[in-house]
């Protein structure tokens, strides 16, 4: 059986003197995903992240060790690792997925810190990209050594570190097609690139909504005219753009009327939002930084779970064609053009809803306006496969033992990883572990952004747990 104090000791010792130093060198990299760094191939900061890892790799001498580069023109790297099963002649596999491509800075941020400087307060590595995602292949690495360390058993083990999951993994599927005879047929899929409830428990990710992004523009004069002038003959832009969202959320409540972005919430997954919400109680509200006197959607824990999780929601991310406040002139203004954020629930086909959305918004314009809805994200969600007697056993006993006693919790993500939706049509039959440390406040794609260390420490613990109940459950 594992050690549980010798894993503990190794896996905290090997943060302290080796992981987090290396996790503030990769926090200083600009590395922003390709979405937001058009620059990204030539100014070579995703270079520069790929050799810190790959050389941190390297320093760790794992027997039955190799990695690759991937890299292919117009394409961002990935790094592949495999490391031979131990003892050798496992038929079963295990692949651990990452990500280093970072989100922009998005300032500001508190006093003292910064999204490319490395702070430690109280415990947690603030900046950008520690938490989403640089520990993961770090993590993954470790999990095995401590295997190794005493001399345990585990299944052949890939390790996937992508460099275009913030933009939506469009560079993900060239490699995967690329690794398929590699990769083979995974028993056992570990995402570290979830989050975490609490810092109380090791959480399983249930369920990821997908998104439907894409520009809704509204046209309806060949330039600007004085507003003393136009109004009341021409109608606002944006009073037809507010038309045309009520055609697909009502805003009085928030709920989406496009029917095929609609499904049945499986009763599995309700049960698991009322034990989560009684788990966690007033933490969900309180992890949303609401100004003193704003109150969420629903007073209902369970139901700001199922808002989070499983419910579609319209978020505006953008807007063009509206001047700044400070330059703002008493104008009728010829367009306006807003950023459209759809969150799919789990069981909704993407591509298809965002035709209906499409159709929705364009049908009919109101006054004859130039109305276009163009779609440049259509990803769907994913919903975890039931879990095996190994699995459950082997998440509960590997918080229990790390965490106080307290079991694994279970609770879906209101975002979406592209890759687990792709793995999951792959590998039907595959068991996942989609996990992370991305807790409460952590906010990775906000200001101050943080991984807590002693919380991603117990974590790697709770993984190379998971490695091992594998290979057991697997060696007949």
């Amino acid at each position: 059986n594992m050690d549980a104090a010798a894993t503990w000791k190794y896996i905290s010792e090997k943060w302290d003197s080796s992981i987090t130093p290396t996790l503030e060198e990769f926090i200083r990299i600009p590395n922003q995903s390709p979405a937001f760094d058009p620059e990204w191939a030539t100014n070579g900061h995703q270079d520069k992240a790929v050799a810190l890892f790959t050389k941190w790799v390297e320093s760790q001498q794992v027997a039955g060790l190799k990695m690759d580069v991937l890299t292919a023109p117009g394409r961002t790297p990935v790094i592949f690792i495999e490391v031979d099963s131990q003892p050798a002649g496992s038929e079963h596999t295990v692949l651990m997925y990452g990500h280093l491509d970072k989100q922009p800075p998005l300032l500001p941020w508190a006093e003292g810190l910064a999204p490319y400087t490395p702070v430690i307060r109280n415990g947690r590595l603030y900046g950008r990209g520690g938490a989403d995602d640089g520990y993961a292949i770090f993590g993954a690495i470790t999990a095995i050594t401590n295997l190794h360390k005493q001399n345990l058993p585990h299944a052949r083990c890939l390790i996937l570190i992508e460099a275009s999951e913030e933009s939506g993994s469009p560079d993900l599927p060239h490699y995967v097609e690329q690794l398929k005879d590699r990769i083979k047929i995974p028993d056992l899929v570990v995402c570290l690139d979830s989050g975490a409830s609490s810092y109380e428990h090791m959480w399983l990710t249930t369920s990821l909504r997908g998104l439907i992004a894409g520009v809704l523009k509204v046209e309806m004069l060949r330039e600007g005219i004085h507003s003393g002038v136009g109004s009341g003959v021409a109608a606002s832009t944006f009073r037809i753009m507010r038309q045309l969202l009520d055609r697909i959320e009502d805003s009085a409540t928030g709920q989406i009327k496009v029917p095929e972005l609609l499904v049945e919430i499986p009763a599995e997954r309700l049960e698991q939002m009322a034990a989560c919400a009684a788990s966690l109680g007033s933490a969900i509200t309180e992890t949303v930084p609401f100004l003193p006197g704003a109150q969420p959607v629903s007073a209902d824990l369970a139901e700001q779970l199922k808002g989070r999780t499983w419910t579609p929601t319209l978020s505006i991310i953008g807007v063009d064609g509206i001047p700044g406040l400070e330059v703002a002139g008493n104008v009728l203004r010829p367009m306006t053009a807003l950023k459209l954020s759809i969150r799919v629930p789990p069981g909704v086909d993407a591509p298809t809803a965002s035709l209906a959305v499409k159709k929705i918004l364009e049908a009919n314009p109101p006054y004859g306006a130039k109305v276009t809805f163009e779609c440049d994200k259509a990803g769907s969600g994913w919903n975890a496969p039931v879990l095996s007697a190994w699995a459950a056993e082997s998440f509960r006993s590997s918080s229990a033992q790390y965490f106080a006693g307290k079991p694994a919790g279970f609770n879906g993500e209101g975002g979406s990883i592209p890759l687990i939706g792709m793995l999951a049509t792959l590998f039907p039959n595959s068991q996942f572990c989609v996990t992370g440390v991305l807790g409460p406040e952590s906010n990775a794609h906000g200001p101050n952004e943080f991984i807590d260390l002693e919380f991603a420490k117990k974590i790697n613990c709770c993984v190379s747990q998971v490695l091992y109940d594998h290979y057991v459950a697997h060696k007949n």
